[in-house]
């Protein structure tokens, strides 16, 4: 069987741990938390980065930090995880959701101005497969209604943004338009750690609350660096930080960032080209690449005609021992918020939830893997 995900190790992981364990400091915030946290900030431009324990971790710490209360609206799309919406229903607010795009499944800029009431606190796009959502316009509505930003960029790791502004021309890493951003490292993406995200800040007001969230509520981080003189318990936060055992399986990953990216990219390009011909015969859609975004090769999927057509799609792919897989169910008609939705109609994010499918991209993924993975496609339609 062809799977649908595989983790790929660099070789360096358990060198590094073991390095973690050997210096005796493994609860976190030690060196390779550090070091990440460092290369980062330096890379991607963002002011403050907080390594977590998962992407759905950094979201809650921007709900705190946005000083969301029962009451407050927050806007995301519909066609996302349950992570972007659970962090915020936590805090007591009322999500409202947003449609997609008719071409993509990122949120439809177009659409947020209208569904902004004066209890709307927070909008949270996600960039969905690491492509940009058009961050001018949310960012231009944020301005406007003195609103928030929380980039779900769980996917969206070494991806980049690109703004006109006058003539000149300003390309920026996704999570580093906001006010704040959230990544994962979970074994799905680009790199990885098993489980592990990240709370990117980029509105220093939030850059010392957010260290104090993340330990525990404390300021155990100011007092390591000989700031206070001793630590209590200043805030409300939680357990956020990851141990150092995580933080040094993730360096492992980062050291060969560029290499993990170019070789995704590969094979992303290797499916686009080759099934290009059946989608310019209406038998599917190939990704839609913004002209503002660029593509970090995060899945390579399809958006086929009908539910019917994908279901035969992915039993066709499974008879053939491929894995694919359907990603998620919009999430205003989830069992859990149907009955708190209001009612609107989300065409487009029903429609990606009904036919969108994602095709096998791992690093190891071979050449005759893929092959036969396109081979299985074009059989499937040349009947």
């Amino acid at each position: 069987m062809i799977p649908f995900n595989k983790p790929y190790l660099t070789g360096k992981e358990a060198h590094y741990m073991y390095e973690a364990v050997f210096t005796g400091k493994l609860s976190g915030n030690g060196m390779f938390t550090q070091r990440c946290q460092a290369y980062f900030e330096k890379r991607y431009g963002f002011q403050k980065c907080l390594l977590t324990t998962s992407c759905t971790d950094a979201l809650e710490m921007a709900a705190i930090l946005c000083d969301v209360k029962p009451g407050d609206e927050v806007i995301i799309p519909s066609y996302t995880f349950v992570s972007t919406a659970l962090a915020f229903v936590r805090q007591g607010a009322t999500i409202v959701f947003a449609d997609s795009q008719s071409e993509h499944p990122n949120i439809d800029a177009d659409k947020i101005e209208a569904l902004i009431t004066p209890r709307t606190k927070v909008i949270v796009p996600v960039h969905y497969a690491g492509m940009a959502c058009d961050m001018t316009k949310i960012m231009a509505l944020a301005d406007k209604y003195n609103l928030l930003v929380v980039e779900d960029a769980a996917q969206a790791v070494d991806s980049f943004y690109s703004e006109v502004s006058g003539k000149r021309q300003e390309v920026r890493a996704l999570g580093s338009v906001g006010h704040l951003a959230a990544f994962s490292f979970h074994e799905t993406k680009n790199i990885i750690s098993g489980e592990g995200g990240m709370l990117a800040i980029n509105d220093e007001r939030f850059i010392h609350r957010a260290e104090i969230i993340w330990e525990k509520g404390t300021n155990r981080a100011e007092f390591f660096r000989g700031e206070v003189n001793k630590y209590g318990w200043v805030d409300i936060g939680s357990s956020f930080l990851p141990s150092e055992v995580i933080a040094a399986f993730l360096w492992a990953q980062i050291e060969h960032l560029d290499e993990i990216q170019n070789k995704r990219k590969e094979h992303w390009n290797r499916y686009s080209e080759a099934l290009k011909p059946l989608a310019d015969k209406g038998y599917f859609k190939l990704p839609q690449i913004p002209d503002y975004a660029t593509n970090n090769a995060h899945m390579f999927y399809l958006v086929c005609p009908s539910l019917e057509e994908r279901t035969e799609l992915i039993n066709a792919l499974k008879q053939n021992e491929i894995l694919a897989v359907f990603h998620y169910l919009s999430l205003h008609s989830s069992p859990y918020y149907a009955e708190k939705h209001d009612g609107r109609v989300l065409a487009n994010c029903d429609r990606f939830a009904d036919c969108l499918v994602r095709l096998p991209l791992f690093y190891e993924l071979s050449l005759e893997d893929q092959n036969k993975i396109i081979a299985t496609i074009k059989s499937v339609y040349s009947k």
